[in-house]
């Protein structure tokens, strides 16, 4: 699933040193219902609302890649530092008016969301110290280029009416005024020594030239120009043309240009030849953030490095066991690298015979998950091929079902040549972004009566943590008695365990980036995404350390849970209690776990 990491103000962190997240009461099912006083709630309920719309307007992109599509026209100040301080005070005022909401008073129901918003806001406000704003962009996140890739109208920004198409124009006028602030930020950030390693900048310099035409109709953001929809009349056609040209030609293009120029001859000469935030003033404690904001929890960079080693010990343990079974005698490390040579793990001539074997899993599925599940959404999942237009730079990913029941939640796979296309991971992938992955959790979600900062917000620990867990059921359902299945389960099992070693390692214990490439490219036995990867690392500190945590964390407690109920354990009621609340930080899905095994007993 893809994935914005916000800074800061999205991330989800601090160290649970406060009271209600340790008695957190995430309903357990079956428990007795209370409700909540009218004043508790109303006033709990305004100020979620609240919370989450000054969140929205400061941050609007993250809004719109969460489908929240009212604050489309917008980009928001978060890169403008007199506007963030006066978020971060904002917070504190939503922080002081929460606690003087009697949590006594709330139902089990509300008493989450009180437990949550607590939560994020502590989390929110730990960044305050660390100046985010000073690294405003980087080769994985920048506005530019996040615009632009809005410009098709396949992406979070819906290009269809007169309306959307101005509310784009909107962002486009904005953008000259953020990049100038961008560019201040950095020159700023030069000084304080707080600037991007240089392989970064060398990695995104090539993005902000690319984005500089010679006319306004040679530039990527006059794309919806070009597909103007034939139900526009004439006089709208026409006024769009005309403004969308002035922008673009006499705003957006000297800007770009001003970037580009900026990036290449001041910012690089002064990029860092480090590779790690450890490097960064104040940097330990700044990744320490990081690490608790991607992970919900209060683990140490030190005990999540020594997690991925076994992790990855582990794995290759397993590929020593599978190699054999599928015909191969090398050493277990090797294994990858064999599998991808072999012709027969390629089978397919067409794109459709891609998508057959995917509607024939998800049709075997329909027969499997009832014995695991009894809380299931209702919305269908749909199976498309991603669109031409994105299929060299998107990742296989899920989109949720709108809330109205308008769009079904939809598996996008990525096929860019059918003939290249492995099929062995087909089964762990389907799994992770289809059901009961990302479509059980995410779609069941629209279905809640959620406030908008839990609908549109979340966090990555519960929402990968929960995709990658349910990859290993399809060990329960027989799916991976073929071992080139179980290979390829176990392959992408690796990558995530590799993560949690080489971001830590990176970021704390000094590792360059070359030495990253390198320990990526012999324990995975491919290079294709070492180099890609450890820069992603490089520039989301934490953000990729979620995955395995939150993973390993419901797999503890499903084994907690079973040790303890024995013959009294179901598996589809420990589905239920992970799912039945939404997102939740792993702390509070802890403790909601544990207060279920002793209602049980």
């Amino acid at each position: 699933m893809k994935h914005r990491y916000a800074l800061g103000t999205l991330a989800a962190s601090l160290l649970f040193a406060y009271a209600p997240l340790t008695q957190a009461a995430a309903a357990v099912p079956g428990a007795p219902v209370k409700t909540s006083a009218p004043q508790a709630q109303r006033q709990l309920a305004q100020l979620a609302d609240q919370y989450y719309d000054a969140q929205a307007r400061f941050e609007p992109i993250n809004a719109t890649e969460s489908g929240d599509n009212r604050f489309d026209d917008q980009l928001g100040s978060a890169i403008v530092p007199a506007a963030r301080i006066k978020h971060f005070a904002q917070y504190r005022q939503f922080q002081k008016r929460l606690h003087a909401i009697k949590r006594a008073q709330l139902s089990q129901h509300d008493q989450i969301n009180y437990d949550i918003l607590d939560y994020e806001l502590a989390s929110a406000l730990s960044f305050e110290r660390f100046p985010e704003y000073l690294l405003p962009l980087n080769q994985m996140d920048s506005m530019p280029v996040t615009l632009a890739n809005y410009a098709g109208g396949e992406a979070s920004q819906p290009l269809t009416t007169v309306k959307q198409y101005n509310a784009y124009l909107s962002r486009l006028d904005q953008l000259p005024g953020w990049i100038d602030q961008a560019i201040a930020n950095m020159r700023v950030g030069m000084q304080k020594g707080v600037v991007l390693p240089k392989a970064l900048i060398e990695s995104a310099l090539p993005q902000f030239k690319k984005l500089v035409s010679a006319t306004a109709q040679d530039s990527v953001y006059y794309t919806p120009v070009k597909n103007l929809p034939a139900g526009f009349s004439d006089a709208d056609k026409q006024q769009l043309t005309q403004a969308y040209t002035a922008v673009i030609q006499d705003k957006l293009m000297p800007a770009l240009q001003r970037l580009a120029t900026f990036m290449e001859n001041d910012y690089l000469p002064a990029g860092r030849t480090s590779s790690g935030w450890s490097a960064l003033p104040d940097g330990a404690a700044w990744y320490q953030a990081r690490v608790a904001a991607s992970t919900t929890t209060d683990m140490t960079p030190e005990q999540i490095h020594a997690i991925g080693l076994k992790e990855v010990a582990r794995i290759q343990e397993q590929y020593a066991i599978v190699g054999p079974k599928m015909g191969y005698t090398g050493p277990a490390a090797g294994l990858p690298v064999w599998v991808s040579q072999q012709e027969k793990y390629r089978p397919f001539k067409t794109e459709q015979e891609v998508l057959d074997v995917y509607r024939k899993l998800n049709v075997l599925l329909d027969s499997k998950l009832p014995a695991l599940f009894t809380l299931v959404p209702k919305a269908p999942l749909d199976l498309r091929l991603e669109p031409e237009l994105s299929r060299d730079t998107a990742a296989d990913h899920y989109t949720a079902p709108a809330a109205d029941g308008s769009r079904p939640g939809v598996f996008w796979s990525v096929v860019t040549d059918p003939k290249l296309y492995g099929d062995t991971g087909m089964t762990t992938l389907f799994l992770h972004e289809g059901k009961p992955g990302h479509h059980f959790h995410l779609a069941l979600v629209q279905e809640m009566d959620l406030p908008n900062f839990r609908r549109f917000g979340g966090n990555n620990a519960f929402t990968e943590g929960w995709a990658l867990y349910a990859e290993t059921l399809g060990k329960e359902m027989g799916l991976f008695d073929d071992p080139a299945q179980y290979f390829g389960h176990l392959n992408d099992e690796m990558l995530r365990a590799v993560r949690l070693v080489v971001d830590t390692g990176l970021h704390t214990k000094g590792w360059t980036r070359e030495q990253t490439i390198k320990y990526m490219r012999d324990t995975l036995g491919y290079d294709a995404v070492a180099k890609s990867e450890t820069e992603r690392y490089m520039a989301w500190p934490g953000q990729a350390l979620g995955y395995k945590i939150g993973s390993l964390k419901i797999v503890e407690l499903r084994q907690r849970a079973q040790a303890a109920l024995g013959d009294k354990f179901s598996l589809p009621k420990f589905h239920e209690v992970v799912l039945s609340d939404g997102t939740l930080p792993l702390k509070l899905l802890e403790a909601k776990v544990d207060r279920w095994i002793a209602a049980q007993k």
